[in-house]
């Protein structure tokens, strides 16, 4: 992403899809009866992949303000990924989408919506009230929580970046996580826990699980290696689809022979008990 404090020259284009993003909400929100599939039509038009005119406008190479390098990817290159990082660049362009999206909260694919376009926008703009902040972090967590789990069910990662900036850019960086309230900063490390595996990051789990912090309810349910193991075998009895359940338990590979202890962390009887369940 180039300079957030420089507007880009070509924002027309993303400014124009900002306008067309509110206006889809607007009418969401005056029509209960097609509320349902104006914010699912939404939904889909945000996940789209970027196709070859939308990114010539984009990554114009005469204007050189945003790079295809800054959005390098394994997967698709999408509108959302874009948006999120315009909405960086430009808060004031994306503030009347969250204002609707606000009004919108209890409506299904609002908190999917809010997910894929302020991701980034959460942890990069300054945000100084901590009852809006634990909102939009119960909203973050839940929307990516349900676009993760459509990856699952059709077993493809077109939200794979998401996770990617939660777990690299978020998780991994203290600064960044810090900013959210500490419950939700547990939330976020059980998220990621269900899917890392997932997205392919096994390489990642020792250090994901060094830099999560030891919450106040771990004489509960343990420290940072319980939870982990907690919550991935409570997401492979949820997985109903066979190929990804094989890839799970591919992955899973990486923790054999460590049944006892995770990144030299010692697991609670109860918790080790699980994991080995995993291997046989």
């Amino acid at each position: 992403m180039s300079d957030a404090n420089s507007l880009p020259r070509n924002s027309g284009y993303l400014d124009a899809l900002s306008q067309a993003i509110h206006k889809k909400l607007q009418r969401a929100l005056a029509n209960s009866s097609q509320r349902r599939n104006l914010l699912q039509e939404l939904f889909a038009d945000v996940a789209l992949e970027v196709d070859d005119r939308a990114k010539d406008v984009i990554f114009n190479k005469e204007e050189d303000v945003i790079s295809p390098v800054n959005y390098a990817m394994d997967g698709p290159l999408c509108f959302y990924d874009v948006l999120a990082g315009y909405f960086v660049q430009v808060p004031e362009s994306g503030k009347p989408v969250l204002d609707m999206i606000v009004q919108l909260w209890s409506q299904s694919f609002a908190s999917h919506i809010f997910s894929l376009l302020f991701h980034k926008w959460m942890f990069e703009v300054h945000l100084d009230n901590p009852e809006v902040l634990l909102r939009y972090s119960s909203a973050l967590v839940q929307g990516a929580t349900n676009v993760f789990w459509i990856d699952i069910q059709t077993n493809t990662k077109r939200f794979q970046s998401i996770f990617r900036y939660l777990l690299d850019d978020v998780a991994l960086d203290h600064t960044r996580l810090n900013k959210i309230p500490l419950q939700a900063q547990r939330d976020m490390y059980l998220l990621l826990s269900r899917f890392i595996l997932f997205y392919n990051s096994a390489g990642k789990v020792d250090s994901f699980l060094k830099q999560c912090p030891v919450f106040q309810t771990a004489f509960l349910v343990g420290g940072p290696a319980d939870i982990f193991v907690n919550e991935l075998t409570d997401q492979l009895q949820k997985l109903k689809v066979e190929p990804v359940l094989l890839h799970y338990l591919s992955e899973i590979k990486v923790l054999q022979g460590t049944t006892s202890t995770i990144s030299g962390m010692e697991l609670r009887m109860t918790t080790s008990t699980r994991l080995k369940t995993l291997f046989v």
